[in-house]
């Protein structure tokens, strides 16, 4: 069974950084991960898309981080990654890692992480 396991969180002040990671356990079983993303989501608000990359590098950002946060990932460790920099207290949240995956016991399917806080104060 494929699990998402996330790390990197915690609590920063604003216009510091955090480096969140996510990397795919269980990769004997993994055939191929397609795209991967991070999402977010803040108190009394839904889950929103934060970013994603593809599986060729190609990215994708919510407006209101492009230019301060920068979505990467490494294929050979099935790990992606979000660096998070000039962060403002509006990014506070539980931040998800995503990925679009097919395993050998499973179609392709969207899978999730347990989710890593992310908190912006002072």
């Amino acid at each position: 069974q494929v699990q998402l396991v996330e790390s990197g969180g915690g609590l920063v002040q604003p216009g510091g950084s955090l480096r969140l990671s996510c990397a795919a356990s269980g990769t004997g079983s993994i055939i191929s991960i397609y795209d991967m993303g991070w999402y977010r989501q803040s108190p009394g608000k839904q889950r929103e898309l934060v970013a994603t990359i593809t599986s060729g590098g190609n990215t994708n950002y919510v407006d209101s981080v492009k230019g301060r946060f920068t979505i990467s990932r490494d294929n050979a460790k099935s790990t992606v990654y979000l660096q998070m920099n000039s962060l403002k207290p509006e990014d506070t949240g539980v931040y998800y890692c995503n990925a679009d995956l097919q395993t050998l016991w499973s179609s392709r399917s969207s899978n999730w992480g347990q989710g890593t806080q992310v908190t912006v104060s002072s």
